[in-house]
């Protein structure tokens, strides 16, 4: 058995998983009620909600079966405290996600609620003294924060990460792109770091996510809910810690800045979704911008008289293919010269 195999192996449990077991979700979210409206098309359509259980499921086969090949094969066990650690985060979170969804988009936990819950997911990194806590600063130079970094900034990080991934959402396919797109900069920046199983672990979701895609491309017969979309935001804020790619997820992570900033704009009122027409296509629903959606219906809207779901969604992606780029360009000597 060669390494590839190893590789192989946790990606395809990861990926079986989420294909295979999906669209028994999706009937049974049916029929518990557990579903809500596709608030971008002219018509009332209501989809399975809280799919991201499933991806979950299929990371963390994955990652687990790719723990159990490197240690009874290949007798490695480099980075398995730190899997072990990144799996509980993710359980963690998920389970507040899957409470949220649980409980509808309109009641839901109240934010201090649900800001107060996630900093327990923080805490497996922070009782094994996850990351580096020398910080490099422009013009300040690299000084040691010590205990800060595990007490503050690791919980800053989980916790941020988290709850405002699903700021940019609410488009058929939009949050399992762009979490493609991150997990995937990030498992490259790992592989070409030396964090081999950091890289797999993130392959592991990437691949669920592949399958997770298949119901959730527009037309949308699921959709990921918060269970999800803190599975994400935790994933790429562990990944950072873990991986010492704090500075390289920051930047790639600017979209979703972007889009906090926007939403605090419209003091966290206003809402991502657009004006359905009876064609399918979209009118942007306010006359100022409260997100990356509204901008790119906006910017396309020069370019083109109507403007659809998947014009908006490609509009990010395209955004946050251009922003990677950008950051192996800065971050280079780093990743590929070290």
């Amino acid at each position: 058995m060669t390494l590839q195999i190893i590789l192989i192996i946790p990606l395809l449990a990861s990926f079986l998983i989420a294909l295979l077991l999906l669209p028994r979700w999706i009937k049974r979210a049916h029929h518990a009620g557990l579903e809500g409206k596709d608030m971008n098309k002219p018509y009332k359509i209501m989809v399975a909600e809280a799919g991201g259980v499933v991806v979950v499921a299929g990371f963390i086969i994955g990652v687990l079966s790719y723990i159990a090949l490197k240690t009874f094969y290949f007798r490695q066990f480099t980075g398995t405290v730190e899997l072990f650690v990144l799996i509980s985060v993710i359980l963690i979170v998920s389970f507040i996600g899957l409470i949220d969804d649980l409980l509808g988009w309109k009641i839901g936990l109240s934010k201090r609620v649900r800001l107060f819950l996630v900093l327990f997911a923080a805490i497996p990194l922070m009782v094994i003294d996850a990351g580096s806590s020398k910080i490099t600063l422009p013009l300040l130079g690299t000084f040691n924060i010590g205990l800060l970094y595990s007490l503050i900034i690791i919980p800053l990080g989980v916790v941020g990460a988290s709850t405002t991934f699903n700021f940019l959402a609410g488009y058929n396919g939009l949050e399992a792109r762009q979490g493609i797109l991150i997990l995937g900069a990030l498992a490259i920046v790992s592989y070409f770091t030396g964090s081999t199983w950091l890289a797999v672990a993130l392959a592991c979701m990437i691949a669920a996510l592949l399958a997770f895609l298949i119901f959730n491309s527009y037309p949308a017969r699921v959709f990921p809910g918060d269970t999800l979309t803190y599975a994400l935001g935790a994933l790429i804020a562990t990944a950072a810690v873990l991986g010492n790619l704090e500075r390289f997820a920051i930047f790639i992570f600017l979209p979703n800045i972007l889009e906090i900033l926007l939403k605090i704009r419209g003091r966290l009122h206003k809402e991502s979704f657009a004006i359905p027409q009876k064609d399918g296509s979209l009118k942007a629903p306010y006359q100022k911008i409260y997100g990356l959606e509204h901008a790119a219906i906006f910017i396309l809207s020069k370019i083109k008289s109507k403007i659809y779901e998947k014009d908006v969604v490609l509009a990010i992606n395209f955004l946050q293919v251009l922003i990677i780029i950008i950051a192996f360009i800065i971050f280079r000597e780093g990743i590929f010269l070290s």
